[in-house]
């Protein structure tokens, strides 16, 4: 097991999220790093923390013990936030989409065509079934349509049938038997790329990540106090794409599915955008921390009604 997570472009989160005195909100905690530092440098920043992945909290809470009650933990997805209690609008959220180094990791969570362990996938590993009885229940047209949405995957369809057969016939228990699938679907050619798509395209499926994301940023701008910030963290096309469009191109729909909390409407087009370009990760930062390398910094601001 390696050592905590780093976390990734933390300055120019902290530039952005910064909002003086207030509620702030880390919806994806992982071990804690970019939430650490917030209630490190802003002294009258409380949290409110969350997590799907019950290592996560765990390791949170441990770390962020320190600062007593100026910090609430909950084990929750992005849709059960709502339900949580929450008595003020935020001054801000921070949405880090990416997976934690643990969690990458740990043989035993499957995330990785690094290291063999089971084919699990699961976020959250005490709800729901792994990817491996999941994949052995689905259709070839569900697996090929995750595989096109989520990672661009070129032969989805030739891909999914092969995943669909050997899940079927019990032959798709661990991340090597993926990884062999994968390989076989792509002329037996080992390619670093093509697996990487794969196992993402099929966690985010798993996870239902994409829904998750456009449900939060549904909800958020009835969370929101005016001049509230919310900073995401993405690391590929998709999610940033959910993103881009949830800010620019279709306002009308916040909120709809989450309910507000609290009274005060946002305005028609709730959003200003305080990074017209993507942050990226600087190449000293790259070289430190090679993960880094994927990810994409976005900021923007509730207007005021």
């Amino acid at each position: 097991m390696s050592g905590r997570h780093e976390p990734v472009l933390l300055a120019e989160t902290l530039a952005f999220l910064r909002n003086g005195p207030g509620l702030y909100l880390d919806a994806t905690l992982g071990d804690g790093g970019h939430a650490e530092a917030l209630l490190d440098s802003e002294s009258g920043a409380r949290l409110l923390g969350s997590d799907r992945d019950p290592a996560a909290v765990a390791g949170a809470r441990a770390r962020l013990a320190r600062f007593g009650d100026r910090v609430s933990i909950a084990h929750a997805t992005f849709r059960e936030l709502p339900a949580l209690a929450v008595a003020e609008p935020l001054a801000g959220a921070l949405l880090d989409l990416g997976l934690s180094s643990r969690q990458i990791d740990d043989p035993a969570r499957g995330m990785s065509f690094m290291a063999e362990g089971p084919l699990d996938l699961r976020m959250d590993p005490t709800r729901g079934a792994p990817a491996s009885e999941r994949l052995a229940h689905a259709s070839d047209d569900a697996i090929a349509d995750a595989l096109r949405r989520l990672a661009d995957v070129g032969p989805a369809r030739r891909v999914a049938r092969a995943i669909g057969e050997a899940a079927r016939g019990g032959r798709l228990r661990t991340t090597r038997d993926l990884v062999r699938v994968v390989d076989r679907s792509f002329g037996g050619r080992p390619h670093p790329r093509h697996r990487a798509r794969v196992f993402q395209a099929l966690r985010m499926w798993l996870n239902q990540e994409a829904e998750e994301v456009q449900a939060i940023l549904d909800w958020l701008p009835g969370a929101m106090r005016a001049g509230g910030v919310v900073v995401t963290l993405a690391y590929h096309s998709g999610e940033d794409r959910i993103i881009k469009q949830a800010v620019r191109g279709r306002p009308e729909r916040a909120s709809r599915r989450l309910p507000d909390m609290h009274r005060e409407r946002p305005p028609a087009r709730p959003w200003e955008e305080l990074t017209r370009r993507v942050v990226v990760p600087s190449e000293a930062e790259i070289a430190a921390n090679p993960r880094a390398r994927s990810a994409r910094l976005r900021a923007f601001r509730r207007r005021a009604g």
